[in-house]
C-alpha cells in the first residue's frame, strides 16, 4: 500500500486516506439496518475509545513531529506547536459557538450554536460533522507533511493515522444513525444522514494536504492546529458524552484501549 500511494501527489494521497475514513463512517452507520437501539454503556465505551484514539493521534502523529521539525530547522521547538495547538482549539471553539448542532443524549430543545428552526435530526448530524472536520484535516496534513521528505513525517505514519481515525469513525457513524432511527427516520434515511456526517473528512483532508504541500513553512503550525482541534472535540464533546452513566468505568476503559491502539499503529507502522 505504501509503494502504491507513493506514486501519487500528497493531495490525492490525502483524498484516498480520508475516503477510507469516510467509508468506515458509512460502515458504522450501516449498523442501523441491524438495530434500532444502542445500549448506552456500549455507546459510552465507543465514545471513550474514539477519545483515546484522538488523544494519542494528537501527540504521536501531530505534535511530536511538529516539535521535531522545528528543532531540526533551528527554531524555538515549542513555539509553533503551542501556538498552532491553541489556534486549532480556538477555531473549533468559534465553530462550536456558531454552528447549530445537538449532541447525542442532549434533551430535546437544547441545541447549541446560533438559534435555528432546523430539525433535530439535522442538528445531530451537524454535531458529528463538527467532530469529523479536524480528523480529516489531521489526515490531510499528515500526508502533506510526508511529501516534504522530512524523517519525522512519513507516508507510513500518515497511513497509520488514517487507519486509527477510520477505526474510531465506526462507532461515530453508528452513534449518528441509531439515534436518527430512534427519532423516527427510516433505516435508509438514518444511514444516509449517518454516513453524510463523514463527508467533510475528504474535504478537510484535501484542504490540509494542499495547504502544507504548497506552503511548507506552515507544516509545524498545521500539524499542531489539527492536534488542537481534535483535543478540543475530545474535551468539549466526546468525554462528556461518554460519561452519561454515573459510576461507570466503561468509557475510561474504552479511552485507554483507544489510546493504546493508536499508539501501536503510529509506533509500529509509522
Amino acid at each position: 500500500m505504501i509503494t502504491w500511494l507513493s506514486n501519487f501527489n500528497p493531495v490525492l494521497q490525502a483524498l484516498f486516506g480520508t475516503l477510507f475514513t469516510w467509508g468506515v463512517t458509512a460502515l458504522g452507520a450501516a449498523g442501523v439496518f441491524l438495530a434500532k437501539e444502542i445500549n448506552r454503556r456500549v455507546l459510552n465505551g465507543m465514545l471513550g475509545f474514539a477519545s483515546g484514539v484522538m488523544i494519542a493521534a494528537s501527540y504521536w502523529s501531530l505534535l511530536a513531529p511538529a516539535i521535531e521539525m522545528t528543532e531540526l530547522g533551528g527554531g524555538i521547538s515549542w513555539l509553533p506547536a503551542a501556538s498552532g495547538f491553541l489556534m486549532g482549539g480556538a477555531f473549533l471553539w468559534m465553530v462550536d459557538v456558531l454552528l447549530p448542532h445537538l449532541h447525542i443524549g442532549t434533551p430535546a430543545g437544547e441545541p447549541e450554536g446560533i438559534k435555528t428552526s432546523w430539525h433535530r435530526s439535522i442538528l445531530l448530524v451537524l454535531a458529528i460533522t463538527l467532530h469529523n472536520f479536524p480528523e480529516g484535516l489531521a489526515v490531510g496534513v499528515a500526508f502533506g507533511a510526508a511529501a516534504a521528505g522530512l524523517p519525522q513525517a512519513t507516508i507510513a505514519s500518515a497511513i497509520a493515522l488514517a487507519i486509527g481515525i477510520g477505526i474510531q469513525n465506526f462507532p461515530e457513524g453508528l452513534a449518528v444513525s441509531v439515534p436518527l432511527r430512534r427519532e423516527g427516520l427510516s433505516r435508509w434515511k438514518s444511514f444516509v444522514y449517518g454516513q453524510a456526517s463523514g463527508f467533510v473528512e475528504p474535504i478537510a483532508g484535501v484542504i490540509g494536504a494542499a495547504a502544507v504541500y504548497f506552503m511548507q513553512p506552515l507544516l509545524p503550525y498545521a500539524l499542531s492546529f489539527a492536534a488542537g482541534a481534535m483535543i478540543y472535540v475530545v474535551i468539549e464533546e466526546l468525554i462528556p458524552e461518554a460519561q452519561q452513566e454515573k459510576h461507570d468505568n466503561i468509557a475510561t476503559v474504552g479511552a485507554m484501549l483507544g489510546f493504546t491502539v493508536m499508539m501501536f499503529l503510529d509506533v509500529a507502522l509509522g
